[in-house]
Order: structure tokens, then sequence, then C-alpha cells
């Protein structure tokens, strides 16, 4: 039996993904809970950023992901990790960021600047590799 994966460095970063996506998203209940919140937040700070950290997440990685996979099936092959693991460490970064403060900070403009990036270089591979064929 053939074991060779379609897409084995998206499905990489997408399992690793997966699994902070869940750690994000759990950090919310026990927040909702001690504010005795059930929809929104509250007006309560630390819900209001779990909620966002969660919510960024969610904005960013489905479309980073979505172009990582064509790129990758497309002929980026290996080099896709040059997107995979940016998204992964940005996306950590910021959620430490905004996990500690509403406020400015370095590790949130290093997590939305590599989504960004990840997104826009993942893009404008997938459009080299259409206009190669075109």
């Amino acid at each position: 039996m053939d074991m060779t994966l379609a897409f084995p460095v998206t499905a990489l970063y997408a399992g690793l993904l997966a699994i902070l996506h869940v750690i994000l998203a759990g950090r919310i209940p026990p927040l909702r809970y001690k504010a005795k919140v059930g929809i929104g937040d509250g007006g309560d700070p630390a819900l209001t950023r779990a909620i966002r950290v969660h919510g960024n997440f969610i904005e960013n990685v489905p479309i980073a992901l979505v172009v990582m996979a064509l790129a990758e099936a497309n002929g980026l092959g290996p080099w896709t990790h040059l997107l995979g693991a940016p998204l992964l460490i940005g996306r950590a970064a910021h959620a430490v960021g905004l996990g500690r403060s509403a406020g400015p900070s370095a590790l949130r403009l290093i997590g939305m600047v590599t989504a960004w990036g990840v997104i826009l270089l993942g893009g404008l591979v997938c459009l080299a590799q259409v206009h190669h064929l075109l």
C-alpha cells in the first residue's frame, strides 16, 4: 500500500496549527465562566483579548493554508516550509503578544506581518505558477 501524502508539508503545518487553534479556543470558556458572560465579552479585558487572539487566528490561518496547499500541489514541494514555519511561529507570537496586552506589542506585530506576508507570498507563488501555464 502506497502511503505517499499529497501535501506533506501543508499537512504538517495544518496539524500543528489545528492544535494551536484548540489551545486558543480552549482559553475562552474558562474566561467566560469567570466573567459570567455567555455571549460577547461583557467588557472583560482578558476575555476580549482571548476572543480576539482566537478570532485573528481564524481570520488568517485558513487562507494561508489554502495558498500553501495550492503552491505545494503545483510544484513548490519542500519549499512550502518557507511559508509554513513563519506562519506557525507568527501565529504563536501573535497569541502571546495580544494575550499579554491589548496595547502595542512587538510579538503582535511579528504575528501580523508574518501572517500577511505568508498569505501575500503564497498568493504570488500561486499566481506565478498559474502564469507559467498560460
